[in-house]
C-alpha cells in the first residue's frame, strides 16, 4: 500500500527522488519538504546552489542540486547548524573543514613517511 505524502512527512522520511533531468521549484519543495521561498533564500546564501533559469526566470533544479538542498536541510534542521555554519561546512573542502584523519595517533604525513621508508627497506635502498 502506498503512503500519502502527509504520512511520509510525518515519519520524517524524505520521498525518493525520481529519475528526471530537471525539477521545478515546486517539485524540489515537495521532495525536500522545504517551502519554495526558503529555496529561493538558500540560493542567495549558498553559492553552490544555482538552478538553471529559463523562460521568465523559472527555476529548474538538476538531481545534484536536489541532493544539495537535502544536505543543506539536514545541516540546518536536523544538525542545528546556523546558515553561516552550514555554508562553512559545505565550503570546507574534501574534509569538510576538519583536520586530516589520524591513524594510531599518527598524522597522514607520518604514516606516508613510514610507508616510504618501508618501501626503501624492501627494495634494498636503505
Amino acid at each position: 500500500m502506498l503512503r500519502s505524502t502527509a504520512t511520509v512527512a510525518e515519519a520524517g522520511v524524505l520521498p525518493v527522488i525520481p529519475a528526471k533531468r530537471y525539477f521545478t521549484i515546486g517539485e524540489v519543495s515537495e521532495l525536500c519538504q522545504v517551502k519554495p521561498h526558503v529555496l529561493r533564500y538558500w540560493e542567495q546564501e549558498f553559492t553552490q546552489l544555482k538552478p538553471t533559469k529559463r523562460r521568465g526566470n523559472r527555476r529548474y533544479y538538476q538531481h545534484h542540486e536536489v541532493l544539495l538542498v537535502r544536505r543543506i536541510r539536514e545541516l540546518l534542521y536536523e544538525q542545528g547548524y546556523t546558515i553561516s555554519g552550514a555554508r562553512n561546512k559545505l565550503e570546507g573542502g574534501r574534509n569538510g573543514g576538519r583536520r586530516a584523519p589520524q591513524v594510531a595517533g599518527l598524522s597522514i604525513g607520518d604514516v606516508r613517511g613510514e610507508l616510504l621508508s618501508l618501501r626503501a627497506l624492501l627494495n634494498g635502498d636503505e
